[in-house]
Parts: C-alpha cells; structure tokens; sequence
C-alpha cells in the first residue's frame, strides 16, 4: 500500500471516530466522508469490468458496502438539543464502520505483504473474474456505497428527526449550515 492509500484509509476510519463524541450535525458530516470517497474514486476507479463474472463481484461487493453503510448510519444516534441536531456514532456504527474498512484496508495487505495473491489469482480463476481492475473497481465501490448510503441515511434520519420535532416543539432542530 502506498502512503496516500494508507492516508486515505485511516482518514477514513478517523470521520467516524470523530463523531463516537457527540457534535452537531452540520455540513462537514456529510461533505468530509463524501469528500474523500470522490478523491479515492477519481484516483483508483479507471473503469468498470464486465466480463466474466467481475459484475458479480463488484455487485456483492457494492451490496456489502451498501448494507454497512445503512447499518452504520441506523446505529448512529441524531437528537435535537437547543435548536440544533446533535450526531453520534454508536459503537455499533463504529465497528461497522472500521469493519468495512479494515476489511478492504486488510484484504491489501494481505494479497501484497501476505501470500494471498496466488490465493485471489485462483480464486479469480476458478470464478471467472477476469482482472486485478475488477477486484479494484469492487472494493473502491464498497467504500464509496458504504460512505454515501451512511451519509444518506443519517441524512434522511436527521430530516425525519427535524419534522418530528417540529410537531413536538414550536422551534424545530434544523441541519447546521456551518462547517
């Protein structure tokens, strides 16, 4: 792994351990993770495979990423307090949160540092994966669903709390417009 993937990585799993302690839900929540997903797509997402069975890959891969993400943002606690909505990631949301991206972080290392690149070279034989971009093209797809459905969800989460305490209180906790 190079030092800006390493960067990348831990930059990430840093966004949800700066929100285990509660703080407004503002801008920087959902532009900070979304922020660095488009540099890690730009950077890495040369293209989409599709033959053999690399859309299969890269559509479990997604799927995962998908369900973590929505998990991830689920167990992620959104109150109003004095007008504005206050965010916190659960333990639960972290460890999905460092699971999902230890898992990609892991699977690197494992297949350059590890041995297990004979073992995803027979693997992708043996299943009809045709190349190293449809493995790439799968785990940078898993980060980018499992950020923006996370993102999404405590979103949506947040605009549902938002009308809900606007018919509870006469002064409704709104999304923060500073970063």
């Amino acid at each position: 792994m190079t030092t800006t993937e390493w960067i990348t990585d831990i930059a990430l799993v840093l966004v949800v351990f700066r929100q285990l302690r509660e703080g407004r839900l503002d801008r920087g929540t959902f532009l900070i993770p979304l922020g660095i997903v488009a540099v890690v797509a730009y950077s890495y997402l040369d293209s989409v495979p599709t033959a053999g069975n690399d859309l299969v890959l890269i559509a479990a891969l997604t799927a995962v990423g998908a369900a973590l993400g929505v998990a991830g943002g689920l167990y992620t606690r959104i109150r109003p307090l004095d007008g504005h909505l206050m965010i916190k990631a659960g333990a639960v949301s972290a460890v999905l949160w460092v699971l999902g991206m230890g898992a990609r972080m892991g699977f690197q290392v494992w297949v350059e540092h590890g041995g297990g690149a004979d073992d995803v070279a027979r693997f992708s034989i043996d299943h009809h994966i045709t190349s190293d971009q449809a493995w790439v093209a799968a785990f940078v797809l898993m980060a980018v669903t499992e950020v923006v459905t996370r993102v999404a969800t405590i979103y949506v989460r947040s605009r549902t709390r938002a009308v809900t305490g606007a018919s509870a209180a006469s002064a409704a906790p709104v999304l923060d417009r500073t970063a």
